[in-house]
């Protein structure tokens, strides 16, 4: 199984468009070692010839114009991506599929509460059918359902595996402070020739033992990175709202929660790498102490066009 990715940072990617705090800053000036960021999303392959993209962020395009092996390859009009599978309905998620437009119906993948959100308080599937149209398949991940293997046709040595997560609904989902069942998943995909398991979750609010379940012993856990601390957000003086408050686990402890390091650590997982980091977190400094800490513990932090192999 081949993995890229295509893009690393959260919302806003890095430097962010209107943000002058110390990382981004620091990211059009040259002074520290920040890599510029793209927002989130990756895409899996059995073969390198055929895609499945897991989320569609707003740089979409920008993110393939650069990535040769996902360029057209047969006649006028042509695309190596045959499917898509969202993880939520969040915006820096699911509006790079627009983006996808001017090519054949997009065969999504994606939950009851996942097609809800983009078809009311955002339409873009309503939108899509005005132009390449959208073949849409149900993860029937809601109510008491917190697991559906699935398979895509056209990708038979993969399995995919969603599953509930704890998260937050995008803010114009009427379950923002209600959250359900399906708003957000993670995803398990399985090379079923050499056995190698890939877990996806970019946003992820807690790892507690269901989770740790499904993390533990994964040759790749591509996981939450955004914030390094709890308060970051605020110290920052970039807004009020903690992580906990957006629905992300930092990388640092509290009392009150355990972070993602300490959580990795128990994983024993293969290959440890944090994806969607915020335009503040420190980690994006390639020579700061936190990345230290982080290599350490055995820790990567993804970066756009990084690539892996299972």
């Amino acid at each position: 199984m081949k993995i890229i990715v295509l893009g690393s940072g959260a919302g806003g990617g890095c430097p962010q468009w209107n943000c002058n705090c110390a990382v981004c800053a620091s990211a059009r000036n040259g002074s520290r070692m920040i890599r510029p960021r793209t927002q989130s999303s990756i895409a899996v392959s059995p073969d390198g010839k055929r895609w499945v993209l897991l989320n569609a962020s707003p740089d979409i395009g920008q993110q393939l114009r650069v990535q040769p092996i996902l360029h057209p390859k047969q006649g006028l009009r042509d695309t190596p991506i045959k499917a898509v599978v969202l993880m939520d309905a969040q915006v820096d998620h699911a509006t790079g599929l627009l983006s996808l437009r001017e090519g054949p119906p997009i065969e999504l993948y994606v939950t009851p509460c996942v097609f809800e959100d983009l078809t009311t308080g955002l339409p873009i599937l309503t939108v899509l059918e005005h132009y390449c149209g959208v073949h849409w398949h149900l993860l029937p991940v809601a109510g008491e359902q917190r697991i559906c293997e699935f398979t895509i046709e056209g990708f038979e040595t993969l399995r995919f595996r969603a599953v509930a997560i704890p998260g937050k609904a995008p803010p114009f989902s009427p379950h923002r402070h209600d959250s359900k069942v399906g708003d957000n998943i993670a995803l398990e995909v399985t090379d079923l020739r050499s056995g190698k398991r890939l877990f996806y979750s970019p946003g992820l609010a807690e790892v507690g033992p269901n989770e740790m379940e499904w993390m533990r012993g994964a040759d790749c856990l591509l996981v939450d990175g955004t914030f390094w601390s709890e308060d970051e957000m605020v110290k920052a003086g970039l807004g009020q709202k903690y992580a906990a408050d957006m629905g992300h686990l930092p990388q640092q402890s509290t009392p009150e929660r355990r972070g993602m390091m300490d959580a990795l650590d128990e994983t024993g997982a293969a290959r440890k790498v944090l994806i969607h980091i915020n335009n503040s977190n420190p980690i994006l400094d390639d020579y700061g102490p936190e990345r230290t800490e982080l290599a350490n513990r055995g820790i990567e932090v993804a970066y756009d066009g990084m690539e892996i192999a299972l």
